[in-house]
């Protein structure tokens, strides 16, 4: 395994890290802009303590990244993993600072974690972690400072909670503060679905680019959940045809198709989407399913599924990231000498923090946003970030993942240039 700048073998931070300086070098940014961005603004770590039902105290570590705020406070969800670690928040708040900066919205990239397996907590255990979290890291949060919205195995509730402990710490109520929260708290509707959204319009806008058959249009989702499950339903409605699918505990697999409204009926009432199985869709293992023939491949679960190794068998012609880095930077060269296209995290999973955007500016101007309204501000932004990045691809003649890197580095070395001393910075 390869080593990053700071000596750490290669891992998730080390992966976007290396990506990002890519992206500097190609086009030749100034070397302190790397300087900027190598490292978080701020990380702080956290021992959360919660007294179980039966008595005892339990300790979970947390943290929460303020990754880099040059063109605003920062943005980023909260999720609660049992393998969620620093490096990885730093990670996934390096993405979002460059995912804000695709899509031009007046945030910089912030990440939040705890490391717990929310399976093993009670619904009132959960809420006192939940509460907890707010008080840990109080001193980093704000409207104007840095916004949590869900994540992994958070949702509107753990959002509510939040909101709501924030609240009492201040003294009165901030709607600002925390997005992803339920409508009736200053909620937005479509926030759910948004991340879905977002993917089918932005991989609708990137059409052309990745010359896909209008006829043979095959797609597998890896990572049934909320927003692998909707991308599903938008793209089985627009004629395409899903003949795989995988979750935590298996995955299925059918040429003849597989309705995706059904498979997630399925999936509620017995628990996983192997439940389907029987009468033309059979179970076999996630290596399979990605050696599977199909024109579109849809990454929804966790990072880092696909390496190099994986990449050379897979059976896809596109892939649309709607997990964060699901793919590895060892993954891309092969995947670039195979032809395989990429919609990289960064353009096609931002959604969901655009349509939060609409949901904090709510909070802030205390009104409310028609659901017409956050659809068409979340399709005319993402649209455009789609069209912009797919003429820096061709400019620059490079891959859909350095120019949506390149779209953001700029406006971020813009933000850093009108602020430094350096007059050739941006």
């Amino acid at each position: 395994m390869d080593s990053d700048s700071t000596g750490h073998r290669d891992d998730f931070f080390g992966d976007t890290s290396a990506r990002m300086r890519e992206a500097i070098d190609l086009n030749g940014f100034h070397a302190e802009l790397y300087e900027v961005m190598q490292y978080p603004r701020e990380t702080l770590s956290a021992s959360l303590m919660i007294r179980r039902d039966d008595g005892r105290l339990a300790s979970f570590k947390a943290w929460r990244c303020r990754y880099n705020d040059v063109l605003g406070p920062t943005k980023g969800g909260v999720r609660f993993h049992p393998a969620s670690d620093m490096r990885e928040v730093m990670a996934l708040g390096l993405l979002m600072t460059l995912k804000c900066a695709t899509v031009n919205l007046p945030y910089g990239g912030g990440k939040g974690a705890v490391c717990v397996n929310v399976r093993e907590l009670s619904m009132a255990e959960l809420e006192r972690l939940s509460r907890d979290y707010v008080r840990a890291f109080r001193a980093l949060l704000g409207p104007n400072r840095d916004i949590p919205a869900p994540d992994m195995y958070t949702n509107e509730r753990v959002m509510a909670w939040m909101a709501d402990e924030y609240a009492h710490l201040i003294g009165y109520p901030e709607p600002a503060v925390i997005t992803g929260k339920p409508v009736a708290l200053g909620g937005i509707a479509g926030r759910t679905g948004a991340t879905g959204l977002g993917a089918f319009l932005a991989l609708s806008e990137l059409q052309g680019r990745l010359d896909l058959p209008k006829k043979q249009r095959r797609f597998i989702v890896v990572g049934f959940g909320n927003a692998g499950a909707r991308i599903a339903e938008l793209l089985h409605a627009d004629g395409w045809r899903m003949v795989g699918a995988a979750d935590s505990s298996g995955a299925v697999h059918a040429p003849k198709g597989i309705d995706p409204v059904e498979l997630k009926q399925v999936k509620s009432a017995e628990g996983s989407v192997t439940g389907a199985a029987g009468a033309g869709i059979r179970k076999l293992s996630l290596a399979a399913l990605l050696k599977a023939d199909c024109e579109l491949l849809v990454p929804a679960a966790t990072e880092r599924q696909i390496d190099a190794r994986r990449a050379r068998t897979l059976g896809c012609r596109a892939i649309l990231e709607v997990a964060n880095g699901p793919v590895t930077a060892a993954a891309d060269p092969v995947l670039r000498k195979r032809g395989i296209e990429v919609v990289p995290d960064i353009l096609a999973n931002s959604g969901g923090v655009i349509v939060s955007y609409y949901e904090w500016l709510q909070g802030r101007g205390r009104r409310f946003y028609s659901d017409g309204e956050v659809e068409d501000g979340l399709a005319t932004r993402i649209r455009g970030a789609a069209r912009e990045v797919a003429e820096c691809a061709g400019e620059l003649g490079c891959d859909l993942r350095v120019a949506a890197q390149t779209v953001a580095l700029r406006r971020i070395s813009a933000g850093i240039a009108a602020r430094s001393v350096c007059p050739d910075m941006g």
